[in-house]
């Protein structure tokens, strides 16, 4: 089963900065104009419900300026101070839409070095470790940040080492996590820390939210994302795949049909992809029965109809990728759906 996430070193101890378990602490977010709402709510919300099961954390936005921002939804929030005059002991830094394609202003940047010398634990939600990053924050560190943007992050800060499948990382006390969501189970895993499972878990309840998610990212992603192959002989294999998943789809008989060498196909793969046919082939077989899944099949159905030789096979995809068994992608992703297809039969049976 894939890592909930990746852990490193921390002083357990999670005591405040006076030293005291007990003791309150001061959970700063670095908010800034475009900031996302939710990156700031949802982690907010987490230690705002654990202080009615016996936490102390004082919650606190802050911004460059001290000025109050404008969020991505366009929402006015105001703030408690200039970032500068706060002494946390967890700093937040939540993310923006626009980081990925555009490169992090040097002044928020900047805004963050200071509190986070501060603090004794930094923590990004999302797009927020380009800002961690921007800042140096993250050199030599391993990190994660939502999947679409893995690649750019891991090009903007060529000395961290991007996990891109983990829903959070934590090394030594630096945290980042994932996409929006994966923000409160980052809080979550910080209430752990400070308060014990029981306070979790009661959080977690509270909420309606896993305490835990098995699998990583790659379980909510959308299936064959990216541009399409370059090349026209690896589109052909993808279009032989899709349209007949069910067919011989070795090297070899690939190879017969395209009329090229096994070598060659297989350095085509390699150089444009960083793959192999077989795993190419793969792929396409489980974004397939990802969708057969969706559409309501039954996992061994889904194996079949996708090309794979048997349910065990799938299974062991599934494992691999997601951390998961398909029945419980199937679970987890189509009952909600299925549930309303019944409401409408049962309405229109009515």
């Amino acid at each position: 089963m894939a890592d909930l996430c990746y852990e490193w070193p921390v002083n357990d101890s999670a005591t405040s900065r006076d030293g005291r378990p007990g003791a309150r602490r001061r959970v700063v977010f670095l908010v800034y104009d475009g900031v996302t709402l939710l990156d700031v709510a949802g982690p907010a919300e987490v230690f705002k419900e654990a202080n009615l099961f016996g936490a102390r954390y004082d919650i606190v936005y802050a911004s460059p300026s001290g000025s109050d921002v404008t969020t991505n939804l366009g929402i006015r929030m105001a703030v408690d101070g200039a970032i500068a005059d706060q002494r946390p002991d967890l700093l937040i830094v939540p993310g923006a839409d626009v980081y990925p394609s555009m490169q992090v202003p040097r002044a928020l940047a900047d805004a963050a070095v200071a509190p986070a010398a501060e603090a004794s634990r930094v923590a990004s939600i999302c797009t927020g470790a380009f800002i961690l990053a921007a800042a140096g924050l993250l050199d030599g560190k391993r990190a994660t940040t939502h999947w679409k943007a893995a690649d750019v992050l891991a090009a903007r800060c060529p000395s961290c080492e991007v996990q891109p499948d983990a829903i959070y990382v934590r090394d030594g006390t630096t945290y980042t996590s994932a996409g929006i969501t994966a923000g409160i189970d980052l809080a979550l895993a910080l209430v752990e820390e400070d308060h014990g499972p029981a306070v979790a878990r009661d959080v977690a309840r509270k909420m309606v939210v896993y305490m835990q998610r098995s699998g990583g990212q790659s379980q909510f992603s959308a299936p064959l994302e990216g541009p399409p192959p370059r090349s026209p002989i690896v589109r052909q294999v993808a279009e032989l795949v899709t349209t007949d998943p069910q067919g011989d789809h070795s090297l070899a008989s690939l190879g017969r049909r395209l009329n090229v060498s096994t070598r060659h196909l297989t350095r085509l793969f390699h150089d444009e992809l960083a793959s192999t046919p077989a795993r190419y082939v793969e792929s396409i077989r489980f974004d397939l029965a990802r969708a057969l899944l969706d559409q309501g099949h039954t996992a061994t159905q889904a194996a079949v109809r996708a090309g794979f030789p048997s349910y065990e096979s799938l299974r062991r995809v599934f494992a691999r990728r997601l951390g998961i068994s398909p029945s419980a992608y199937q679970r987890r992703f189509s009952t909600a759906r299925r549930e309303g297809r019944e409401t409408e039969r049962e309405r229109a049976a009515g």
